[in-house]
């Protein structure tokens, strides 16, 4: 459980052992926000000279997060909601800055918040049988420069045992858009127990958007995640 949970917040995981490489800061935070505002420019520009109306990146975040809001990260959605937020993220990512990786903005603590597969973080525990035994109280993300990544998985059992896996990891740049992370065999800690096993793991993501708000991303499989931005 403790893997295929903590894991998951970036999808497609395997079995793998080795080392993750740093993360290029070489693109300035302000030259993030910069990008992101032209962009806005350009598709609000596009907008008023084509239909539908796009709108603004700013506007297109907020419409996000309000259709996966109290969805239970995208499981109580509907198939017709499932695709308008792939519809929405999809215009999104045509806004996303230049070699996202490199952009500081990843950096900061994460609340995921949607995934397009809704049993993706999580597996069988997601599923209408498993979140009657496992309850699922936070999914958060926390990467730090230059190259850290800790996944935290807080859940209950039956609604009254509480439970924690965690799982640290080290992520690599494989392209402009796309990262790897080799996590740490996880930790779980339920009631007073805490130990850790299993192995190393494995996950590829592509950086599809990112802003101060949000991050959108797209695993190896092709499930959709939405990452809220904490702090």
């Amino acid at each position: 459980m403790a893997t295929v949970i903590s894991s998951s917040l970036l999808p497609s995981s395997s079995r793998r052992h080795g080392a993750g490489a740093l993360v290029s800061r070489r693109v300035p935070s302000s030259k993030c926000r910069i990008a992101l505002r032209s962009q806005g420019r350009v598709v609000s520009a596009a907008a008023s000279a084509a239909q539908p109306a796009v709108g603004a990146p700013e506007d297109l975040v907020e419409s996000v997060l309000s259709k996966v809001k109290g969805t239970d990260r995208g499981v109580l959605l509907s198939k017709e909601g499932h695709a308008q937020v792939d519809k929405l993220t999809a215009e999104l990512s045509k806004c996303c800055v230049e070699e996202p990786v490199k952009c500081p903005l990843i950096f900061g603590e994460w609340d995921v918040v949607y995934c397009s597969n809704p049993t993706s973080p999580g597996g069988g525990y997601r599923s209408t049988i498993g979140r009657l035994i496992f309850k699922t109280n936070e999914m958060i993300q926390v990467v730090e420069a230059p190259d850290s990544v800790k996944n935290r998985v807080s859940f209950s059992v039956f609604g009254f045992l509480n439970g924690k896996v965690s799982l640290n990891g080290k992520l690599k740049v494989l392209s402009d858009k796309w990262i790897q992370v080799i996590f740490e065999p996880p930790e779980l800690k339920i009631g007073a127990f805490d130990f850790r096993y299993g192995g190393e793991s494995e996950v590829k993501l592509e950086i599809t958007y990112v802003d101060e708000k949000i991050r959108l991303g797209k695993g190896s499989r092709g499930s959709l995640f939405v990452f809220r931005r904490l702090g």
